[in-house]
């Protein structure tokens, strides 16, 4: 279940009251009349089950209650109640299955914003990703899959592709290529600087490495990898199981590819370096093409839900 919090302008609040009561899917209504002082209004609070919930937002923003109001929903973790279970029943489909598009845009606007915070997690992962890649150690390379902060981007600039969001694309976009860019020149210069101390050696980068040559060796099991990742990692923010979000950080070769694409540039070794930039690319496109995929599919299979208004 969703929980809504409307600030209405005194002379809608019946519209706005009109449309709960005849949504499937809502119930607990409550109206505090003017107590909103920030905009002025009336006060709406209701239930309403997931699976109806976009179907819902979408009529109260078309109504402009976003810019003449406010609307503020928020996740219940537990509901006892005989008319929550009963709105649920009453709503089409699984809540499971819904995807709030609008949830699904703020949280990809916010996780694929370049900021330092971004910037440091992807960078600090591609140093740690450099050490696992000369020492051969996997445990590295996982615990750097699973610092780095990339997937944001990626599930940003599908839902931008399949919300036709140029501004959100662009913003993915940015991050994403930013991002990597300055992770490659910063581990460049770490690896320098471990070689100058005598902690990396260029022995290490041109052995065998049974735990770690598959960065630099891209072939098609990368790209079903990615495609497989990319459809839990989507599936896993639309349905609001973001623990499988970590299970997807550690399936793909990204970060990894990035710091050994880094390290390689570092000693000179040109080919071992473009090998990993090409598993790099790899990786991101099989990601991207899947999530779009992933939220098209879930797109054109919920149209055929009706949530909305309907007297009960």
């Amino acid at each position: 279940m969703l929980h809504l919090r409307l600030i209405v302008p005194a002379d809608r609040t019946d519209e706005v009251l009109q449309l709960l009561e005849t949504t499937v899917g809502t119930t607990h209504l409550v109206v505090l009349s003017g107590a909103a002082r920030d905009p002025q209004g009336d006060v709406v609070l209701c239930d309403v089950a997931r699976e109806a919930g976009d179907g819902l937002l979408a009529r109260l923003r078309a109504m402009g209650l976003d810019k003449t109001g406010s609307i503020a929903i928020e996740n219940i973790d537990l509901s006892l109640s005989r008319r929550a279970d009963r709105a649920a029943d009453e709503a089409p489909g699984e809540g499971a299955d819904a995807v709030l598009w609008e949830s699904l845009t703020d949280a990809t606007h916010e996780e694929s914003t370049l900021s330092a915070t971004y910037l440091a997690f992807l960078t600090l992962a591609t140093m740690i990703a450099a050490c696992g890649v000369v020492l051969d150690n996997a445990i590295l390379i996982v615990g750097a899959m699973a610092v780095g902060p990339e997937f944001g981007p990626l599930a940003g600039i599908c839902t931008a592709l399949v919300q036709r969001a140029p501004r959100l694309a662009w913003r993915s976009l940015q991050a994403l290529l930013v991002g990597f860019a300055l992770a490659m020149v910063v581990t460049v210069g770490f690896s320098l600087f471990m070689d100058a101390v005598g902690l990396f050696r260029i022995e290490a980068l041109e052995a065998a490495r049974p735990n770690t040559n598959f960065i630099y060796r891209p072939d098609w099991f990368s790209f079903v990898v990615a495609v497989l990742a990319g459809i839990a990692g989507v599936l896993s923010l639309t349905s609001a199981k973001s623990g499988a979000l970590v299970g997807v950080a550690i399936s793909v070769t990204t970060v990894p590819a990035a710091a050994n694409a880094a390290v390689a540039f570092g000693y000179r070794e040109y080919g071992q370096a473009w090998h990993s930039m090409e598993q790099l690319l790899l990786n991101l496109a099989g990601i991207v093409l899947a999530g779009t995929l992933t939220l098209l599919a879930q797109k054109l299979l919920w149209a055929r839900h009706d949530t909305g208004p309907a007297l009960r």
